[in-house]
């Protein structure tokens, strides 16, 4: 209730000391490169369901700008979102204290989470191809469906614009890292198209040199953090008439990683976990997806599309760190496949002053299957012995979704939006099928010019994933579906010379949370975790060539559940800020620098004894030199620029200073 009071009194309060300009947004703002078909939420008015909730937004020129080639590094930066290199191998991404798999990832409107365990890799995209990232936060709109407890990443792709254009960058950095990649756009009448293809190799990723080796990890190169990447994408677009467009896209990416292992060993360190040594030998997927949208008449619109992706996989765990037996209890080698099909269909209805009104109907089809050898010790005692035994496995279950959502603002400077979704599982294994409702209610108003306040409640709901469900060792088929309620409050506010500042603050309350009990190993529904917090932006672009933003988030994550024996939810900064600021000359010189300072962040032990992270600060730089008529550009970046050595997980030390090196073509 204390923190229902901070946030009623933040909202009413600021605008007391504000000044009078414009609402406060970013002053980067999308092109016209943008794919409007992939959109799932279209808003009919200013004050619709974006307005009364949070959501951020990334454009092209800001990846640009800062150099990276990682999604979740592109986003690292933004209030509520912690971005981690997790055991896996991959980049993990958690929104306001939920984790990836309560977060949707969407490309151009269609799911990319692993239909196996809901995670996701967001390092596997190319960042030439984005648009637009936004980033819907825990009230967004009811037209996506179930999943997003913790929010929505839609990332939006690139069009091509009239006539032909095109770049080719070639990148080199340490450890052997070397990227290239093009694309070329172009568009003619009533046809437009994008493709662009990228190549990319480490061997390794150094770690600092404040690193002290282990008994697992020398110094120097981080063991089984090499990566192989191939990506190839294209969309292509035809608008017939002023009314009607449509779309294709496809995608395929190949490659493979290794996944590093812990540095310590729980034979020595209670709080460490046990060493793997695991790789991705191979994955390969493939993704389409057809799209339109047309205007019936000047008040009905529709639009729709059907998507289809598939993901192989080749996934090994080996006795040791040679990385050339298996054959010891637990480890396995394992070829998966994993197909997600589906359609979605919305009808926009025009009640002129009376509002919008949106009906969502959408179906998904999630399909794995396994194939090959696990070892497991059987027996005990002197009889005692490991053996392999075959891997065969397939599961399949099915989503529905239907939802309704009603925008209208009654009276001038007021927004009021309604939603009501209806969400179906179907697990082709269990009689008895899951369905739940979520909803969403908020409003926000322009109190002034350059003063908006915003509220919002919605209650979200996620089912379960095929792993949590059916995993051999951990699975449990009674697990009910997990529901968040949040609370939002916020306010956008212009100041003087520039300035823009954003206050918001959430409560969440997550029922039936799935994690794994540590005493059985399996998957169990947790009663209740709270999540709360405030999140701060400020953004000031006084100079017409500079630009400064800063950010800050407190997070609040506790288990209320009944007989718990932990308080503070572990890998969960309860302390994030961040600081950026780009610079951009008359003669091509630009710049770049941001720093992330994240504090009091916890693991625990298999006893539940609880120990503190070392809090750390990052800074990353970056400078460019444009050539020839902005024809040529020379750049350097440096990522962790003072060499600093921090964990994100518990012994899994992260990159050392690394620095990179490239040049761009542009025609």
């Amino acid at each position: 209730m204390r923190w229902l009071v901070v946030m009623v009194a933040m909202v009413f309060c600021c605008p007391l000391i504000a000044g009078s300009e414009s609402h406060a947004a970013s002053s980067l703002k999308r092109n016209s490169e943008v794919y409007e078909l992939g959109e799932v939420v279209v808003q009919g008015t200013p004050l619709g369901v974006e307005s009364i909730g949070t959501v951020r937004e990334t454009p092209a020129q800001y990846i640009q700008e800062k150099g990276t080639t990682d999604v979740s590094k592109v986003i690292n930066y933004l209030p509520g979102i912690h971005t981690r290199l997790a055991p896996e191998g991959v980049p993990r991404v958690d929104i306001r204290g939920f984790r990836s798999r309560h977060v949707l990832l969407l490309l151009d409107g269609v799911p990319l989470n692993s239909t196996y365990d809901g995670q996701f890799d967001p390092a596997i995209l190319p960042v030439e191809n984005i648009a637009d990232i936004k980033v819907s936060y825990g009230t967004h709109s009811v037209l996506y469906g179930e999943g997003g407890l913790g929010g929505v990443i839609n990332i939006i792709t690139k069009k091509g614009q009239e006539g032909l254009r095109g770049m080719v960058n070639g990148e080199a950095g340490d450890s052997d890292y070397y990227l290239m990649r093009s694309a070329v756009s172009g568009a003619k009448g009533p046809v437009n198209f994008f493709l662009s293809g990228s190549l990319s190799e480490r061997d390794a990723f150094k770690v600092s040199d404040n690193f002290h080796a282990t008994s697992l990890q020398d110094e120097g190169k981080r063991d089984n953090s090499d990566f192989q990447k191939k990506n190839l994408f294209a969309n292509i677009g035809f608008t017939p008439t002023d009314k009607t467009k449509l779309g294709f896209v496809f995608s395929t990416a190949q490659g493979q990683y290794g996944k590093p292992p812990s540095t310590l060993s729980k034979s020595t360190d209670p709080f460490a976990n046990n060493a793997k040594y695991e790789r991705v030998e191979s994955y390969r997927n493939y993704s389409w997806q057809g799209s339109g949208s047309h205007e019936i008449t000047d008040r009905l619109s529709l639009r729709g599309w059907v998507f289809f992706n598939k993901l192989n996989e080749k996934e090994k765990s080996y006795d040791d760190n040679t990385y050339s037996n298996i054959s010891t209890n637990g480890k396995f080698s394992q070829t998966s496949e994993t197909d997600s099909s589906g359609a979605a269909l919305q009808t926009r209805y025009d009640l002129k002053k009376a509002g919008f009104l949106t009906l969502g109907l959408n179906g998904r089809k999630d399909e794995w299957d396994a194939r090959g050898v696990k070892y497991e010790r059987v027996g005990s005692g002197r009889n005692a012995r490991v053996e392999s035994k075959p891997i065969n496995d397939d599961k399949e279950t099915s989503t529905y979704t239907a939802a309704l959502e009603y925008e209208v603002s009654p009276v001038k400077d007021l927004g009021i939006v309604l939603g009501y979704a209806h969400n179906w599982f179907d697990p082709e294994e269990q009689a008895d099928n899951l369905n739940k409702g979520n909803f969403l209610a908020g409003l926000t108003y322009d109190v002034r010019n350059g003063t908006r306040v915003k509220g919002s409640f919605a209650k979200g709901v996620r089912f379960p994933s095929i792993k949590q469900l059916y995993d051999a060792t951990s699975g449990n088929e009674d697990l009910k579906a997990e529901t968040a309620y949040t609370y939002e409050a916020g306010i956008e506010q212009s100041l003087p010379w520039k300035s823009t500042l954003s206050v918001t603050g959430f409560l969440i309350n997550a029922k039936d949370y799935i994690e794994k009990r540590d005493s059985s190993d399996t998957y169990e529904n947790y009663q209740k975790y709270r999540f709360q917090g405030i999140e701060v932006v400020a953004e000031n672009r006084y100079f017409n060539n500079i630009w400064f933003r800063a950010g800050y988030t407190l997070l609040s994550a506790k288990d209320r559940s009944h007989g718990t024996q932990v308080d503070d939810l572990q890998y969960r900064p309860r302390h994030k800020f961040t600081f950026e600021t780009g610079y951009k000359s008359s003669f091509g010189l630009s710049a770049y620098a941001g720093m992330r300072y994240l504090a009091s962040q916890y693991t625990y032990s298999d006893d539940y004894r609880k120990k503190s992270l070392r809090n750390y600060a990052v800074v990353d730089a970056k400078i460019e030199q444009a050539l020839i008529r902005d024809t040529l550009s020379l750049y350097v970046l440096v990522e962790n620029l003072f060499d600093r050595n921090y964990e994100e997980s518990y012994g899994f030390p992260q990159a050392g200073r690394t620095v990179f090196g490239g040049a761009t073509v542009r025609f």
